[in-house]
């Protein structure tokens, strides 16, 4: 599951998009001009871009071009009718990870994210596993000791962002911004629910929870010296 961001001024191909990422399991936030996904990327975070060239406000190259100022590495695929080399040049030079060209299979889509999430700086193992506890990114299924696991769609995506970024703190701030959508009015409250149904699901008896809060920071999933023996 990724937290994409959809910066696109056709609503139509906005609603496809939307669509079959969701069917993808991937959390998708969307802009209809080049300035609110500028200002969205200002504040938020996410795992991968979908611009397109030309939009209101600000175009796609200009977009990319302020993005990479800010310093955000975030990949970013390019949609566009354009398809000379020049073209694709100017798309690249300005800080492009790939290029998709109008009209597209939703299935070409897909395949162009999957390369891009792979890389080092975004979502790299297929599989994720953090001493008994695995996560199949692939077919979302969780399994403890060998035993499955139902989460639900926010505990899934808590759990793999931090199955991600293993012993690494993280403010309640930071999570409900990598978890939530950003559109959601979810606050601490809801993080402190979720931690503690999810800890219910993935925690042995008589152990230390794998999610460990730090008091007055955050959380962050690590395993014990009890958890280890």
């Amino acid at each position: 599951m990724a937290k994409i961001l959809l910066v696109e001024d056709d609503a139509g191909l906005s609603r496809m998009i939307r669509d079959w990422l969701l069917l993808d399991h991937h959390q998708l936030e969307m802009a209809p001009d080049g300035k609110d996904g500028l200002e969205k990327l200002r504040f938020y975070k996410y795992d991968l871009v979908i611009l397109d060239w030309t939009l209101p406000q600000m175009s796609g190259i200009q977009v990319l071009q302020e993005m990479r100022k800010l310093g955000l590495d975030t990949p970013v695929i390019m949609l566009t009718g354009r398809n000379t080399i020049p073209d694709k040049e100017e798309g690249f030079d300005a800080g492009a990870d790939d290029y998709l060209t109008k009209p597209f299979r939703m299935k070409e889509l897909s395949a162009r994210l999957r390369a891009l999430l792979r890389r080092p700086t975004a979502l790299v193992d297929e599989v994720l596993h953090f001493g008994d506890l695995f996560v199949d990114r692939g077919t979302y299924k969780v399994t403890k000791g060998g035993v499955e696991i139902k989460l639900l769609p926010t505990e899934y995506a808590l759990l793999e962002f931090l199955m991600r970024h293993p012993n690494q703190v993280f403010t309640q701030e930071a999570l409900l911004d990598r978890v939530w959508s950003s559109q959601s009015d979810a606050t601490s409250n809801a993080l402190t629910t979720c931690v503690k149904r999810l800890r219910k699901k993935i925690d042995s008896e008589n152990q230390e929870s794998l999610i460990q809060t730090v008091y007055g920071v955050g959380y962050k999933l690590e395993l014990s010296s009890r958890n280890e023996g």
